[in-house]
């Protein structure tokens, strides 16, 4: 049970950032914009509840600083995959993206002690695999290399350095406290950003302003503080590889809200990426060295 828990949390985190791709879609506020208020509305909401419920710890420096590098990467991430994906298609943004399971993998094998096992690369070829037939493989071969497919595949390396580290820091430091450092660097870094790009706070349609809403309290606040909680319990590489089933919910939303087309390559592609998820979850080595 004590294990079940996490991989709990995790599943209903993803099914809660799933619905981001679908709101930035509808392109009711611009990139940076969106990832300052996505970030700024949880940390309103997250901090003063810590400090008034007395749970934030101070960490020591070195975690300290671990913890505002991790918001500072956060939220750059956040704000380049939004300007990637309306930049260019949601499909070819999702999918760059969605390399960062590689990465992360690389990056385990490469500087942490818990090193991905033979089921993890396995389970990693399926769910790529699947992501490719699931936006379809004549998008994966036609490729737009402009700015906007610069900035998702720059989302996937800082996705993937920040399940790295905060895996690094969350072994020391409680949920509470880990993510209100990061949100307030977050929200600190992007309205910088922000500022420095001349992009408007204020005139957007009450669509806009609810849209917003649930980015911060949805997809930010409660999807991350399951995911970070399951980052403490489960491989940071399994995470990763998980967070890949939010492109299999996030097209079911697209297909039910915004009327595109789903296809028997699309369902077909959702089952092997989810396969490949699963795969990661099995314990007993699928081939034996």
């Amino acid at each position: 049970m004590a294990m079940t828990k996490p991989r709990i949390a995790l599943a209903i985190g993803i099914i809660c950032i799933s619905i981001f791709p679908i709101l930035v879609k509808l392109n009711l506020s611009p990139g940076l914009v969106s990832a300052f208020y996505r970030v700024a509305i949880a940390a309103a909401l997250l901090i003063p509840y810590v400090l008034i419920t007395k749970q934030f710890k101070w960490p020591s420096k070195n975690l300290l600083l671990l913890s505002i590098l991790c918001g500072l990467i956060f939220g750059l991430d956040i704000g380049v995959w939004n300007i990637a994906i309306q930049g260019s298609t949601a499909t070819q943004a999702t999918l760059l993206t969605n390399l960062s399971p590689v990465w992360v993998g690389i990056g385990s094998f490469l500087f942490l002690k818990d090193k991905p096992k033979i089921n993890f690369w396995i389970g990693t070829v399926f769910a790529l695999l699947g992501m490719v037939l699931l936006v379809g493989s004549e998008i994966f071969l036609e490729l737009d290399f402009n700015l906007a497919f610069i900035f998702a595949m720059l989302s996937g390396v800082l996705y993937a350095i920040y399940m790295l580290l905060s895996k690094r820091v969350l072994s020391e430091v409680e949920v509470m406290s880990f993510m209100s450092i990061t949100m307030l660097s977050s929200t600190i870094a992007l309205g910088i950003l922000s500022l420095a790009f001349n992009e408007p706070f204020t005139g957007f349609s009450q669509m806009g302003w609810l849209s917003l809403l649930v980015q911060g309290v949805v997809c930010q606040l409660t999807a991350w503080l399951l995911i970070s909680y399951a980052t403490q319990h489960i491989r940071a590489t399994r995470v990763s590889i998980s967070l890949l089933g939010q492109a299999v919910l996030a097209s079911f939303l697209a297909w039910w809200f915004l009327d595109e087309q789903v296809t028997l390559q699309m369902a077909l592609g959702g089952i092997i990426l989810l396969l490949g998820i699963r795969l990661t979850f099995y314990e007993k080595p699928i081939i034996k060295r």
